[in-house]
């Protein structure tokens, strides 16, 4: 066996022992009951995955400590056992550590970190001879099986510092860069999730990128002990030894110590074909030792270079919810449609562009927007932006139609608004109308939301609103009040005042539920109306407020088409016998082809509802396999650390009690006896422990989004309380009950009177106050760069 020394070049030319550890030429051959790890001379059945991968690195030349394995079902030699025991433990007097080594564990699949048990500090004969008795008792699994296991002794080493090295940043997804998680003493504490530890990122040439400190341990986790690099700790057969002080009050690991271990995994990679996770200590002579090595087995996703930015941006006003495969094409498509027309007009993006990519799309069901192309978040290199002759050619061409087009909009939108509300007035009640008459109906609205979209995001940009202009969501709210003080039922508010459905979002599946009723206006305010609506014979709105401007007509009007939609659908839906949220499973092409004397598709019956979906993040990557990656500083907070890629909407459970069908395991610290909980789990959050942790290991390999260092999580997130866990962000927040509308919208409020009533009943961006009259404003736009992207 060698050390990694950098005094001495890649490796000790010598083969002199130092303090604390035998000679490095370990024990002899005892026969086939004990095999020497020097020579393991055995199938990885019969030693284990831990004893074979640390045989092969110490015949790399990789600084190895010496050690024997007994083999799985090599049978009883305790004269071999007793000589081997006695050579590496100097008679009794230097402590042991005995091992698991299974070939279940640290393969690629799966490390199955903390499953099986290892005892430290064994002293003694029959300590000894316990110990190994608890290791072969830990290969039994819960499900009643058991695994093959070898036990693996080795010296116990006194630590000054020790960790987990990773030959690529598992929790990035980054394949340049190492990740070196250390503490004072051995990297127990650490694998098994209770101490911080301080991270450092290095480059592959050992460089040192960037260096997170552990926040502050609790007194009882001050002291650190003695190594021992087994991922669970079990009991401990003697008493601890004395280990020497850490290495001052500076930092952990000095420049030339993050370098050795920089080189210690590109030679553990060229070794095993592949970067690893390796756990290493520090002794107190400064030498470098590894204790455990095996591949990383849950690297998380990383976006593909130049992936789109995309969030839910200015469309989740119009589609909060997470949408079925129907309501996307009815909705999304034609809005997707819309916004790529105005941007073309708006000269903002290049046709070939907006033809090749949609500029709205759907991630998990949910609406998400490029936001690069409506304008929300800045170009990535400004100064190249500006040297680009293309965007300003191309608006310069498209200038002299937006000056024309600024004039003639009003007009353009006023014509609009009159043929969609003609055609609401003269169409048939739905029951009355043909098949073919039904799949006519559905194809105009589809083509008129598209003209809707486009020029609502047009007049968002080029028409300035007056301060005191109305908004749908004022009068609706206006009409929602008279309603219910003249005692109208709810079931019948949107029959008679149809302006209400700007204050909903539109739903296939079942009916939306109108705002709770609230104070939205004092008494002394409630002045005279104009009628907002009417009702048609078909029960479908056919005119709106006279008084609303450009813009919250058109928006009010695309809502209306929406709710024509719905009921078209689900008159479809009677007709076929099936309930609304079948047929809302259906393709836009299923449904047409239905319609016009097609038979549904054979799979409908076996065709299940998209799983709930957390709502999407402010801004996001998507990888190849379509995987949410949250863009970098727009999530976590204070000492989180985000373990797992991926998000996750659950119910808390604190481990104890029923679990939920969505569990999210809320927990103090990573307790490795926690990990046959890990299955099925939606979520984990923990408020202490280290994102190399073995749990958190586990958690990744499970596909578990993972939350380390929450503060005070235990006490935030009660059992029973609905979160969402993003586990690339390092962000855990409450989460509103599934099913329940997103009636808040960001940026609002209500006011009555004098008095500031915030509401969430309120689209987003915009503001009700009511003086002697009810009225909506309009956020007033500063300056006069607003893209067309940003109406939606």
């Amino acid at each position: 066996m060698t050390t990694l020394d950098a005094r001495h070049g890649e490796g000790a030319r010598g083969r002199e022992g130092h303090r604390g550890v035998p000679s490095p030429g370990g024990p002899g051959v005892y026969g086939p009951a004990v095999v020497p790890l020097s020579r393991p001379g055995g199938a990885l059945p019969l030693i284990g995955s831990k004893a074979a991968n640390l045989a092969r690195a110490a015949a790399a030349g990789l600084p190895v400590l010496p050690g024997f394995v007994i083999p799985h079902g090599a049978g009883e030699d305790e004269v071999a056992l007793r000589r081997a025991w006695d050579e590496l433990s100097d008679g009794g007097t230097r402590p042991l550590v005995v091992r698991s080594s299974s070939p279940q564990e640290d393969t690629e699949e799966s490390s199955l970190a903390g499953r099986f048990a290892s005892v430290l500090d064994v002293r003694g004969w029959a300590s000894f001879r316990a110990a190994v008795r608890t290791v072969q008792d830990s290969a039994r699994l819960p499900d009643g099986s058991t695994a093959p296991m070898a036990v693996l002794v080795q010296p116990m080493l006194d630590a000054r510092v020790g960790g987990v090295l990773f030959g690529a940043d598992p929790v990035a997804g980054r394949a340049d860069r190492m990740l070196v998680s250390a503490v004072q003493g051995g990297p127990d504490s650490l694998v098994g999730g209770t101490r911080a530890s301080t991270d450092h990122w290095l480059s592959r040439r050992g460089r040192l990128i960037r260096v997170q400190a552990a926040e502050e341990q609790p007194e009882e986790h001050s002291a650190s002990r003695s190594w021992a690099s087994e991922d669970l700790l079990a009991e401990s057969s003697g008493e601890p030894s004395h280990r020497p002080g850490s290495a001052g009050d500076g930092a952990l690991l000095t420049r030339g110590e993050l370098f050795r271990l920089a080189r210690l995994a590109r030679r553990a990679e060229g070794v095993f074909g592949a970067p690893q996770d390796i756990e290493f200590g520090f002794d107190a002579d400064g030498r470098l030792w590894l204790f455990q090595s095996r591949p990383i087995t849950a690297m998380a996703a990383r976006p593909a270079r130049g992936a789109r930015l995309l969030g839910p941006g200015p469309v989740a006003e119009t589609l909060p919810d997470q949408l079925t495969p129907l309501e996307e094409d009815l909705w999304v498509a034609p809005m997707a449609r819309g916004l790529a027309a105005a941007l073309d007009v708006g000269g903002t993006a290049p046709r070939r562009l907006l033809r090749s990519m949609p500029v709205v799309m759907t991630v998990g069901g949910r609406a998400a927007a490029d936001l690069r192309l409506l304008g929300t978040v800045p170009p990535r290199h400004r100064w190249l932006s500006l040297l680009n002759p293309a965007p300003g050619a191309r608006r310069l061409t498209a200038a002299w139609r937006m000056g024309r087009l600024t004039s003639a909009l009003p007009g353009l939108a006023r014509d609009l608004v009159a043929d969609v509300d003609s055609h609401l007035a003269e169409i048939s009640p739905p029951s009355t109308l043909a098949g073919t008459e039904l799949s006519a109906e559905l194809r105009w609205s589809r083509r008129v939301l598209v003209s809707l979209h486009a020029q609502e995001a047009l007049a968002g940009a080029l028409l300035r609103e007056p301060p005191g202009g109305r908004t749908a969501a004022g009068v609706a709210l206006a009409a929602l009040d008279r309603a219910r003080a003249r005692g109208v039922p709810d079931s019948r508010v949107i029959a008679t005042d149809p302006v209400v459905l700007a204050l909903t979002a539109p739903s296939l599946r079942e009916p939306r539920a109108l705002p709770e009723q609230r104070r939205f206006l004092s008494a002394r305010s409630r002045q005279p109306q104009p009628r907002a609506v009417t009702e048609t014979a078909g029960g479908t709105p056919s005119s709106g407020p006279a008084s609303l401007p450009p813009r919250e007509a058109l928006r009010l009007r695309v809502r209306w088409v929406q709710e024509l939609q719905v009921r078209l659908v689900r008159e479809v839906a009677e007709r076929l016998g099936i309930g609304p949220d079948r047929v809302a499973l259906l393709r836009w092409r299923e449904l047409t082809a239905v319609l016009e004397g097609g038979a549904l598709p054979a799979d409908l019956p076996e065709r299940v509802p998209p799983p709930a979906t957390p709502p999407l993040p402010d801004a996001f990557r998507l990888t190849g396999d379509g995987q949410v990656v949250v863009e970098r500083g727009t999530g976590g907070d204070g000492g989180a650390r985000g373990v797992s890629a991926g998000r996750a909407l659950g119910i808390v459970w604190a481990g104890t009690g029923p679990r939920p069908a969505d569990a999210v395991l809320v927990v103090r610290t990573l307790d490795p006896a926690l990990a046959p909980l890990l299955p099925g789990l939606t979520g984990l959050v923990a408020q202490t422990g280290s994102a190399l942790s073995h749990l958190a290991v586990l958690a990744r390999e499970f596909g578990i989004p993972t939350v380390v260092g929450a503060k005070d999580a235990v006490r935030r997130f009660p059992p029973g309380s609905r979160i969402v866990v993003d586990g690339m962000a390092g962000d855990v927040r409450q989460g509103e009950p599934m099913g329940q509308e997103e009636a808040p919208r960001q940026g609002e409020d209500v006011r009555a009177g004098q008095d500031v009533q915030a509401t969430q009943d309120v689209r987003a961006g915009r503001d009700v106050r009511e003086g002697e009259n009810v009225r909506a404003q309009e956020d007033a736009r500063a300056g006069g760069d607003r893209r067309p992207g940003d109406a939606s």
